[in-house]
């Protein structure tokens, strides 16, 4: 008589969360346990982060050290911390420009968005619609004033700056910058961009 191999029980942790009627809330990535880092709510759905890659964690890195060295008085630099846009939608930028005293209160898991000045996404692979479609749609809609996309060009980083329009509540392109940003708004920067790149493909 042949015993039929015993399947082990999938870990707690590895069942997808199912959703419920009308999809996930905001409040729900509070709540939910054992969600992976970094999950987004998008439209009522969860979003699962791929892995990062080396592009992208150094450009994350070299915006949130560089706007922090620059900030004027009032403003504060936080990476990839959910803010709220509304009960069905709370995604995660990569970096964000706040208003200083929202940052007081170290139990905080998300920030509202009307303090939000600048919303930064540096695209992946698997992110190219989110950020150049979806999220800037709802970045606008939450009157985030400024929203930059930063895109991995043959491993040069590129950053495309857009403002919004507040006749149309829409963002307007207001740049392409390639190896040096130089902006006056939210304030003044002047970013060397090939330092996101190692030194020795910079110097190919």
């Amino acid at each position: 008589m042949s015993v039929d191999p015993e399947i082990p029980e999938r870990e707690p942790s590895l069942h997808w969360p199912i959703p419920p009627a009308g999809g996930w809330t905001a409040d729900d990535l509070d709540r939910l346990p054992n969600l992976p880092p970094h999950t987004e709510l998008i439209d009522g759905s969860l979003v699962f982060v791929s892995p990062q890659t080396l592009f992208h964690s150094r450009a994350v890195s070299f915006f949130e050290w560089q706007l922090q060295s620059l900030l004027p008085a009032g403003l504060e630099v936080v990476r990839e911390f959910t803010i709220d846009i509304d009960r069905k939608n709370r995604p995660e930028p990569d970096v964000i420009v706040v208003d200083e005293e929202v940052v007081d209160d170290p139990s905080l898991t998300r920030f509202p968005a009307s303090c939000v000045h600048l919303a930064i996404e540096v695209v992946s692979p698997e992110s190219v619609e989110r950020d150049r479609e979806t999220k800037p749609l709802k970045y606008a809609r939450a009157k985030i004033p400024h929203f930059w996309r930063v895109e991995n060009r043959e491993g040069r980083a590129v950053v495309y700056v857009y403002e919004l329009d507040p006749a149309t509540k829409a963002y307007v392109a207001t740049g392409i910058f390639h190896d040096r940003l130089k902006v006056s708004v939210p304030f003044q920067m002047d970013l060397d961009l090939t330092a996101i790149t190692p030194k020795r493909r910079a110097s190919e």
